[in-house]
């Protein structure tokens, strides 16, 4: 049975390519989502994209998904640090939500050290550029796949 995953991205994440790209690489938002779209043709998996700079949307999209999807792919962006209102939401679902950034958020300013969405996911990526966003997707898979029930090694 195809696994649908959405990958929901938030603010300042259109500006991939253009906003600091020697933290954020050079590819841009619509490459990324190119990249990961190669992916349908290798696993059977189904992916949709949403991207916005507007809290009430990014919530509005993982209540959607929760009806729609078996796991969500979320860069919240700057919303990671401090939306108790996104957290709820992802609390609110019973999918899986895999936390990704692409710039390792505890080697910058410790602002960015901080999730209050971390308590509420599956797993988190951190560090790994855009190439994060492509385990998340496996490890949807994976989770979906084998009913979440793997043996779990510390």
């Amino acid at each position: 049975m195809q696994t649908t995953i959405a990958v929901i991205n938030g603010p300042n994440l259109n500006r991939l390519g253009l906003r600091e790209p020697h933290i954020y690489g050079k590819k841009t938002l619509s490459g990324l989502e190119a990249s990961l779209k190669k992916m349908e043709s290798e696993m059977d998996v189904r992916l949709y994209f949403g991207q916005s700079n507007h809290e009430g949307d990014l919530i509005d999209w993982i209540h959607e998904a929760a009806s729609k999807a078996d796991g969500i792919v979320l860069n919240a962006g700057a919303f990671t640090h401090y939306s108790y209102a996104i957290r709820d939401a992802i609390a609110s679902i019973d999918i899986p939500v895999i936390e990704v950034h692409i710039s390792n958020v505890f080697a910058r300013e410790p602002f960015r050290e901080n999730s209050v969405i971390a308590p509420v996911v599956k797993g988190h990526i951190s560090g790994l550029g855009v190439e994060g966003y492509e385990l998340a997707v496996r490890a949807l898979y994976s989770l979906k796949n084998t009913g979440g029930n793997e043996d779990e090694q510390s």
